[in-house]
């Protein structure tokens, strides 16, 4: 897997949680900008779903198996947009706090993802 687009896809989710949790801090819902940030992201995390998948088939091996690698590739790639629709729903504060939760969660997965590969 690539070191350096992991470590962007962490920064830009730990930027998302901030951003997402200052706008919590402040009592306002999600807006236009937070879900563009989120877009930025989830693309990210597309990549990384991509490139993880590819490198497998063409006979890299993660350490910590294939098939736990990639359900922790999906789950990476879903929770920005699982907030997302959260957030949607939750039309206060709170929709703002889900989003950052689940940047954090992200950022988290990439950690894990990256021990699992072998890093």
């Amino acid at each position: 897997m690539l070191d350096a687009l992991t470590v962007t896809l962490s920064v830009a989710a730990l930027a998302l949680a901030a951003w997402c949790g200052f706008a919590a801090w402040r009592d306002q819902p999600t807006k236009d900008w937070h879900f563009i940030g989120m877009a930025v992201v989830t693309v990210l995390a597309l990549a990384q779903l991509v490139v993880g998948i590819v490198r497998l088939a063409q006979g890299a091996e993660a350490h910590g198996g294939a098939t736990t690698f990639v359900v922790y590739l999906v789950g990476a790639f879903l929770s920005v947009p699982a907030a997302a629709v959260l957030s949607l729903m939750e039309r206060s504060r709170w929709g703002s706090a889900t989003v950052a939760a689940g940047a954090v969660v992200l950022a988290v997965l990439e950690v894990r993802l990256y021990d699992i590969w072998g890093g």
